[in-house]
């Protein structure tokens, strides 16, 4: 199974298109700025389950139904979702990456820096903010997931999503 990533969308929707077209995912998380972003997304494809928390530019844009973390199962993982913003991403990970322990999780998804990253920590869990699919050459994170454990983490470039 795949969960296809996205982060800081900020109203460009064609690399998000193109990335759900392409990777053809059996789940989306979308990781906030623009949360109305992956709700568009979530409507195109109603097929494919969606998972949403809202960024540090949504707040101001209206009324969110989600919270800003949330713990999920996702095809048969426990994921943390967040934008980052609450943590403090931008100057380190020590709090992000604790909170996610605390919470179980096999992967910590979030993102707010617009830098891409995928790494696994040496406990085992994974670590992955998929960048910005928004500004300039996009980027996402791609999640492989099998019998419950995952198999994979990388980041999908704009260059490998137009190959196809």
């Amino acid at each position: 199974m795949k969960i296809l990533v996205l982060s800081d969308s900020h109203s460009s929707l064609r690399f998000m298109r193109l990335c759900i077209r392409t990777v053809k995912p059996d789940a989306v998380v979308h990781l906030g700025d623009y949360y109305d972003d992956g709700e568009a997304m979530a409507e195109e494809n109603p097929e494919i389950p969606f998972f949403r928390v809202p960024g540090n530019c949504d707040r101001s844009r209206g009324w969110i139904p989600d919270p800003e973390i949330r713990i999920e199962k996702i095809c048969g993982v426990w994921l943390y979702l967040t934008h980052g913003h609450l943590h403090g991403v931008k100057y380190d990970r020590h709090r992000l990456i604790c909170d996610a322990r605390a919470a179980k999780v096999q992967a910590v998804l979030y993102g707010h820096t617009h830098c891409a990253e995928c790494y696994q920590e040496e406990d085992g869990l994974w670590v992955l903010n998929p960048g910005t699919c928004g500004y300039g050459s996009g980027s996402a994170g791609l999640i492989e997931v099998q019998d419950g454990k995952i198999l994979g983490c990388r980041i999908l470039t704009q260059e490998e999503v137009n190959r196809g």
